[in-house]
C-alpha cells in the first residue's frame, strides 16, 4: 500500500481551523506533547509500517 500524498480531506479548512483551535491556549511544551499523542494516535489508525515509513520518509524530506 502506497501512502496517500494528494489532497484527500474532505474538509480540510474546518481540519485546520480545529487543529489550531486544539493547540490555543497551550504552551509550547503541551503543544509538542499534544502533537506527539495525535501522531500516534493517527498512526495506531493506519497501523501499517509500510506506509507509516513512507509518511516518516515524506515528512522529513519536505521539511529539507
Amino acid at each position: 500500500m502506497n501512502l496517500q500524498t494528494e489532497p484527500n480531506l474532505d474538509a480540510p479548512d474546518s481540519f485546520y481551523e480545529a487543529l489550531i483551535d486544539t493547540h490555543r491556549d497551550l504552551s509550547e511544551a503541551q503543544s509538542h506533547a499534544l502533537n506527539a499523542r495525535l501522531v500516534l494516535l493517527l498512526a495506531n489508525h493506519i497501523g501499517r509500517l509500510d506506509v507509516l515509513q513512507q509518511a516518516l520518509k515524506a515528512a522529513r524530506d519536505s521539511g529539507r
